[in-house]
């Protein structure tokens, strides 16, 4: 089994950092802290992180933030950056009225 999915290993309890309130994801306004007891609370990968915090899903779809955010996964776990698999991006989209695909001619 390889580290980052060992879950029965401890990593320690949660202690607060002084830079925490630090904004990580812009767009969907996660601070470092937040990610941070997102992995003391079991949270051992960025989709795992995504889907519980939403960082990366924001306007920018993570072009922003995904690096930071493994950086700081990879940190608390103790592993290397390289270890840790990316979650999968999407190319930022905006919504879309009906109204104007239904305009469009065939």
């Amino acid at each position: 089994m390889s580290k980052i999915n060992d879950r029965s290993r401890e990593i320690g309890e949660y202690i607060a950092q002084p830079d925490d309130d630090l904004i990580i994801c812009r767009c969907e306004e996660i601070t470092k802290g937040e990610i941070r007891k997102a992995v003391y609370d079991g949270m051992f990968t960025i989709t795992e992180i995504r889907r519980y915090l939403r960082t990366g899903m924001g306007l920018c779809q993570g072009q922003t933030c995904a690096k930071l955010v493994k950086g700081i996964v990879a940190r608390e776990l103790g592993v290397s950056p390289l270890s840790i698999e990316a979650a999968m991006s999407r190319a930022p989209m905006r919504p879309i009225e009906m109204k104007v695909l239904g305009n469009e001619i065939s």
